[in-house]
């Protein structure tokens, strides 16, 4: 569980990040990041979509400055996979409502 965030540091399960991260039902990933920093597209998250899980929470950054771009969401999508995309601090709290019931990933943007 996300235990706090703030603007460049989240804290899971007791444990402090500093880097953008991927929060796995097992692990977190802490080494994420993306070909365009602050633009999504399908090769920054080939592990998740490996993964096949039912929702996929992004977090756009504080400010919500990264971008999500419709044709990556559609594609997600039409994997069967279920996206939500909102500024990190709010996607913390739908990750948190979520993770207890839904096979659920995170892919958080903790800056900008």
């Amino acid at each position: 569980m996300i235990d706090g965030y703030e603007f460049g540091e989240i804290t899971i399960n007791g444990k402090i990040y500093h880097h953008d991260v991927i929060i796995y039902k097992d692990r977190v990933d802490d080494s994420w990041q993306r070909i365009e920093g602050h633009k999504l597209s399908l090769s920054d998250i080939v592990q998740i979509l490996a993964k096949k899980p039912e929702i996929l929470v992004v977090g756009t950054g504080a400010d919500g400055v990264m971008m999500v771009p419709a044709d990556v969401i559609a594609s997600i999508e039409a994997k069967g996979i279920k996206v939500i995309a909102k500024k990190t601090g709010d996607a913390c709290e739908e990750y948190n409502s979520l993770a207890p019931s839904k096979n659920v990933i995170a892919a958080l943007h903790l800056t900008c």
